[in-house]
C-alpha cells in the first residue's frame, strides 16, 4: 500500500495540484485511493468533491477533534471518507477551521493519531495520498509521521532552493526522531519553462548537489486553472492533454522509483 505525503513549506508551488492528480490517475488505474487534506484552504477537497465539499462532514478537522475527548463510541475512521464522483477515489476532506486545535493537539501529544488511522485504512485503500499546508506544523510532521513517501513539488525561483534544504531537514529531523520508514521519494519540479535560463540553471544546480530531482518535469498550462474551474482533474478532463501526458509520466516514474 502506497502512503504519500505532498509537502512543501512554500505556498504556491502547485501541491494541492499534484496531489490530487496524482491520486486522480492512480483512482483511473484501478486502485482504491484516498486523499487526505489537513491543508485548512481546502483546496485539493474542493477540487475533488465540488460543491460538495461545501457539505461534507464530519471532516479532518471532527477527526482530530475526537482524539481530544474521551468517547465510549468514538467514531470509526472510515466514517471520515467521503466518496467522490470519480471511480475509486474518496477523500477525507479538511476544514478552514483546523488550524484552532493545533495548540491543543500539540499540548496533549496526538502526532501519532494520523498515522493509526492511516494503518486502519490500509485494509481499504491502495495508495493514501496525504496533502499538507504551506508550513512545517503540527499537521505537516503528523503527515510525515504517517506516510513512507515524502514527493516535493518545487518551482524554479532562487527563494524557493534556499528553502528547499531547510525543507529537507525538517524531513530527515522526523525520519530519525518518528519515523524511520520516511523517504524522499523525490523532488518534481513544476511550472518548468525549459526555453527560459533560470529554471534550466536552478535544476542543474539541484542536480549538482546530488538532491533526488525527479526525471519528469511538469510545465505550466492554462489547462489546470481550466481543471480546477471545473473540479475535474486532467486526467478525466483533458486525458490527452500534454500536461495530462505529463502527470501520467510522473506517475510511472514514481511507481518504477519504488519498485
Amino acid at each position: 500500500m502506497i502512503r504519500r505525503v505532498v509537502f512543501n513549506q512554500k505556498g504556491g508551488v502547485g501541491k494541492s495540484s499534484i496531489a490530487a492528480n496524482l491520486a486522480a490517475i492512480s483512482a483511473s488505474r484501478g486502485r482504491h485511493t484516498l486523499l487526505i487534506d489537513l491543508d485548512p484552504q481546502g483546496n485539493a477537497s474542493h477540487y475533488l468533491l465540488g460543491d460538495a465539499y461545501n457539505d461534507a462532514a464530519p471532516d479532518v478537522r471532527d477527526f482530530f477533534e475526537q482524539t481530544l475527548s474521551f468517547q465510549l463510541q468514538p467514531r470509526p475512521v472510515h466514517d471520515f471518507v467521503h466518496p467522490t464522483t470519480f471511480d475509486h477515489l474518496s477523500v477525507v476532506p479538511s476544514s478552514p477551521l483546523l488550524g484552532e486545535l493545533q495548540s491543543r493537539l500539540e499540548s496533549r501529544h496526538k502526532i501519532y493519531k494520523l498515522r493509526d488511522a492511516v494503518q486502519q485504512l490500509s485494509d481499504i485503500f491502495d495508495c493514501i495520498i496525504i496533502d499538507t499546508p504551506p508550513a512545517f506544523n503540527f499537521f505537516t510532521l503528523s503527515a510525515l509521521v504517517a506516510a513512507e513517501r515524502c514527493l516535493i513539488p518545487f518551482d524554479c525561483d532562487e527563494f524557493a532552493r534556499q528553502a528547499l534544504y531547510s525543507l529537507l531537514g525538517n524531513v530527515q529531523e522526523t525520519c530519525m526522531d518518528h519515523n524511520d520508514q520516511l523517504r524522499v521519494e523525490g523532488i518534481v519540479v513544476n511550472q518548468y519553462q525549459p526555453r527560459a535560463s533560470l529554471p534550466r540553471r536552478i535544476v542543474a544546480d539541484l542536480e549538482a548537489d546530488d538532491l533526488p530531482v525527479l526525471d519528469t518535469r511538469l510545465s505550466s498550462s492554462v489547462k489546470m486553472k481550466e481543471s480546477h474551474d471545473q473540479c475535474c482533474p486532467l486526467v478525466y478532463m483533458a486525458p490527452a492533454h500534454k500536461l495530462t501526458c505529463q502527470f501520467m509520466a510522473l506517475y510511472d516514474e514514481l511507481e518504477q522509483r519504488a519498485l
